[in-house]
């Protein structure tokens, strides 16, 4: 049994390997792509709109309200970036539905990926926003001896991000993997669809933590942006 897609090597030569992980991550982003052209390429401003356009509307509407809630009010800068996070995640584990598919989440490669992601994300979008003395502030609230605590955290909060994923992911398709051994016809059929819905809430629940991340972050760099003269 396989623990992590990480095992399957498609090619290698020296040092450098193709594993089952990598290329599923660069299929996956491939689909994201593919399909964001294909539906965007006629889109249209007037009453009667594709199917596709309304569902793309749909989903775009509801991650920038999703944003916005959490405490962003220029959902627009961040939709890009969050947007893709939850797509990226929501597609990995829609696609356990096919036999023989192994989610690249159930990696903690893939995993600490994304949450390095979120890391480079906090301090780029408030900088980008309130400037780099804002930011760097931030970390010296409310006294000066809580800035090594803040960094502290800083590291500590991705790591929570890619355990927490991974454990989550790796532990469904572990569970799958074991019933299908035992029971191999009704109980995975069961724990698939299962699996699928626990996929689709971890990737609700990662991008609202990389939203809630940003935005805390955002607040100690505003108050210190208005409170200058």
């Amino acid at each position: 049994m396989r623990i992590s897609p990480d095992g399957i090597i498609y090619a290698e030569h020296g040092i450098f390997k193709i594993n089952a992980t990598i290329a599923v991550t660069w299929f996956l982003m491939l689909i994201l792509v593919i399909g964001s052209k294909l539906i965007t390429r006629k889109l249209r401003t007037d009453i009667k709109i594709s199917r596709w356009q309304c569902i793309l509307e749909m989903i775009v509407t509801g991650i920038k309200k999703q944003i916005e809630e959490v405490g962003l009010t220029k959902a627009e800068n961040y939709i890009s970036f969050l947007g893709s996070l939850f797509l990226f995640l929501f597609l990995s584990n829609l696609l356990t539905i096919f036999p023989f598919y192994e989610p690249p989440t159930s990696s903690l490669s893939t995993t600490a990926a994304l949450a390095i992601c979120v890391f480079v994300a906090v301090p780029y979008f408030n900088i980008k926003e309130y400037g780099l003395a804002n930011y760097l502030k931030s970390f010296i609230k409310p006294v000066f001896f809580m800035l090594p605590f803040h960094i502290l955290s800083e590291f500590s909060r991705t790591l929570a991000l890619a355990v927490r994923l991974f454990g989550n992911m790796m532990s469904g398709v572990m569970l799958i993997a074991i019933l299908l051994t035992i029971t191999p016809f009704i109980f995975p059929v069961v724990m698939s669809v299962f699996g699928l819905l626990t996929g689709s809430v971890q990737a609700y629940i990662f991008s609202i933590l990389a939203t809630v991340f940003i935005a805390a972050a955002a607040h100690e760099s505003a108050t210190k942006h208005f409170k200058q003269p």
